[in-house]
């Protein structure tokens, strides 16, 4: 018998729970799709009620939702506080659970969920480079969807790979549904996105999250130095790409969503001799905006994330 085998180490323990998990999110997936023959007013209706009842289950998302709010909106009572916030959370579950028509409903049904105006044809066909900000609005998939499923030539977009295997693979086959040359992974940086830029092709990107100090500033958002990636101006700058805000909006009594291509940001980024000229107050304007649209529908803002995870040299922790 061969000694080298003998003597090899036992195989690690951890493969028959990984095949248990990867079961049981394909296992997961099976009944999601099963669940998009369900009228849409239903599907919204077990949204709304899972989201209810994670409301008092999810400690530590709940205690994030509730502090970002608070750093945002001090001025508010505790009781708004936990309104916005429970309400919240009611959009988190619909959004998710609307993934399943979003990524298996047929276009024709689609149609009828997916509510498309403003700076469309020009976003999606105008002659040079296009970057689409999205935002991070729970409807940023239905957001992603209709824009593919409108486009008349292909899209890219951003991606974060996921820990399973199968909920990534769902995702990424859900994304790429319409219309779609690639889904640049997040691990990729910036050149995968500038080259889809340079080639002509519209990305869409969600810059308004904390990635940690790397090729962030630090610029107010609602008042609170808020760790703001930079790719956006310079991406703009680097493919001279013109840059339109999208953003979705559910909409009430389960009608779907109503997603808007604001007209393109003149004067973005700021150049003086081809150079960027004021990088922080680019990026106070993306800021302003997403201000605006946040007091507008403030459910419907990504609170769970930890916006302000990342503080400035010598700044305490805020969570």
């Amino acid at each position: 018998m061969n000694a080298k085998a003998d003597n090899a180490a036992p195989p690690p323990q951890e493969q028959p729970a990984t095949r248990e998990t990867a079961f049981g999110a394909r296992l997961a997936l099976g009944a999601l799709w099963l669940l998009h023959f369900l009228p849409y007013g239903a599907i919204g209706r077990i949204g709304t009620a899972v989201g209810l009842a994670l409301w008092p289950l999810a400690r530590r998302r709940r205690a994030i939702a509730l502090r970002n709010l608070e750093l945002c909106f001090p001025q508010w009572t505790e009781a708004e506080r936990k309104r916005v916030a429970k309400a919240h959370f009611v959009c988190v579950s619909r959004a998710f659970l609307d993934r399943v028509v979003l990524w298996w409903a047929s276009p024709q049904r689609l149609a009828r969920v997916l509510h498309l105006e403003g700076a469309v044809e020009e976003a999606l066909h105008g002659k040079g480079s296009a970057l689409l900000l999205g935002l991070h609005f729970e409807g940023m998939d239905a957001a992603w969807t209709a824009l593919t499923l409108a486009a008349r030539r292909p899209l890219s977009g951003m991606y974060t790979p996921q820990k399973s295997k199968a909920l990534d693979r769902w995702v990424l086959d859900g994304r790429s549904r319409f219309h779609t040359e690639r889904i640049v992974s997040r691990r990729d940086g910036a050149s995968g996105m500038l080259r889809a830029l340079r080639r002509g092709t519209p990305f869409y990107t969600l810059p308004d999250m904390d990635f940690g100090e790397r090729h962030s500033r630090f610029i107010p958002f609602f008042g609170v130095p808020a760790a703001t990636l930079d790719a956006v101006p310079r991406l703009a700058a680097s493919s001279k790409a013109r840059v339109y805000p999208v953003v979705a909006r559910m909409l009430p009594g389960y009608a779907g969503y109503a997603i808007t291509v604001y007209p393109v940001w003149d004067g973005f980024p700021r150049m003086a001799g081809g150079t960027l000229a004021d990088l922080d107050a680019d990026l106070l304007r993306m800021n302003r905006f997403i201000e605006q649209r946040v007091l507008e529908m403030p459910e419907q803002y990504h609170w769970v994330h930890k916006r302000f995870k990342t503080r400035p040299p010598g700044e305490p922790s805020l969570y």
